[in-house]
């Protein structure tokens, strides 16, 4: 055999060795490392004001589609509050070739021109929280009206006998979210007829300040000695109405959401009377576990989407509603410290140590 055949045979061999390694390799990664790298989910969340996004939600939502889907991609946007920041957001993703869109809407309904772009481009989109209207393919989010009743309950039973010896005053979340609606209706479907609402307000961007501002002109028009109560949407609110209270020199039962960790400061010290939490962990897993299934082109079981709920009128969006639950100082320990939101050295700093003992967390 020449030289020039031998090298011939040893190239052809090489590079059958090759072929077979490379043919090798693809069928190991198998389909399911490539429905990995094509995992390419946008996350995007509505602002940071509120701590719960960028200490919770996200880091939650994030560690959950890496350990469904290791080498996931996900491309992470926040609002800043502005709905037109966040349209353009979408944009931004569905260029960047993302196939589903977690979404948290700054606003349900300017969001709908996004969210149909996203439809007629094939990218799925996950509700998160709140229901963006427009063609979603899947919502995730607590029973917010459920969240209303149990704050109006909750809120008439710290009242007692004083419900009708004066007047609440009611500060509802901003009009452009769809939950902060819900939460208005479970809340007066239990305090109609058993409370006299004096003042009423929507709060826009859900804006501590603004709730602030509210709340002196409640006490200016109706007279601090005519206050009994006050209804708070959610605790960012609830911080600054506490402020108002105070400079007024006032002390009423105050409702809350979202157990805050200075709510449950306030809670312990009497500035605040309960918050209502809503564990952020198991809805951001159900979000990420949605988002993931969606990429995967697998079709959603029963067990992630039990329900569904209405949209636009008509539209059935399949589901899961969570189940929210109330925080007061009786039972911080076995909520959300339980729960893992704050240790007992997080929420009892110095500044409220003996308001902790008192409460029995140490």
């Amino acid at each position: 055999m020449t030289r020039t055949l031998r090298s011939a045979i040893a190239l052809a061999g090489a590079a059958a060795l090759s072929l077979g390694v490379m043919a090798t390799s693809a069928t190991a990664l198998g389909a399911g490392s490539e429905k990995q790298g094509d995992v390419k989910i946008g996350l995007l969340l509505p602002e940071s004001k509120t701590t719960r996004y960028e200490k919770f939600d996200r880091p939650y939502i994030e560690a959950k589609i890496q350990e469904l889907a290791p080498g996931a991609h996900i491309d992470y946007y926040n609002a800043a509050e502005s709905a037109t920041t966040q349209q353009q957001q979408v944009n931004t993703a569905l260029a960047k070739g993302d196939k589903v869109l977690i979404l948290d809407a700054v606003d349900a309904k300017s969001i709908q021109s996004s969210v149909q772009k996203a439809h007629d481009a094939g990218v799925k989109v996950v509700a998160y929280d709140r229901l963006a209207q427009g063609p979603v393919d899947a919502y995730v989010s607590y029973d917010n009206h459920k969240v209303g009743e149990l704050q109006g309950k909750a809120l008439l039973a710290a009242l007692g006998d004083k419900a009708k010896s004066g007047e609440i005053v009611m500060h509802n979340g901003s009009p452009t979210d769809p939950n902060a609606a819900q939460f208005k209706a479970g809340a007066h479907s239990v305090l109609d007829g058993k409370v006299k609402i004096g003042k009423e307000y929507d709060t826009p961007n859900w804006d501590p300040n603004n709730a602030n501002q509210q709340m002196a002109g409640a006490i200016s028009a109706l007279g601090k000695d005519k206050i009994v109560g006050v209804y708070s949407a959610n605790d960012g609110l609830a911080a600054g109405i506490a402020t108002a209270l105070k400079a007024a020199g006032i002390n009423v039962p105050l409702s809350g959401q979202d157990a805050q960790l200075d709510a449950i400061q306030r809670i312990l010290i009497g500035t605040q009377t309960f918050t209502v939490e809503k564990p952020y962990k198991p809805e951001a897993d159900i979000a990420a576990t949605m988002a993931v299934n969606l990429a995967e082109g697998k079709k959603l079981s029963s067990d992630l989407v039990p329900t569904t709920v209405t949209s636009d009128g008509d539209r059935k969006v399949a589901a899961q509603l969570l189940n929210p639950v109330v925080v007061n100082k009786d039972n911080i320990k076995n909520t959300v410290v339980k729960d893992g939101l704050y240790t007992v050295q997080e929420i009892c700093t110095p500044t409220y140590a003996a308001a902790c003992k008192d409460a029995g967390l140490e």
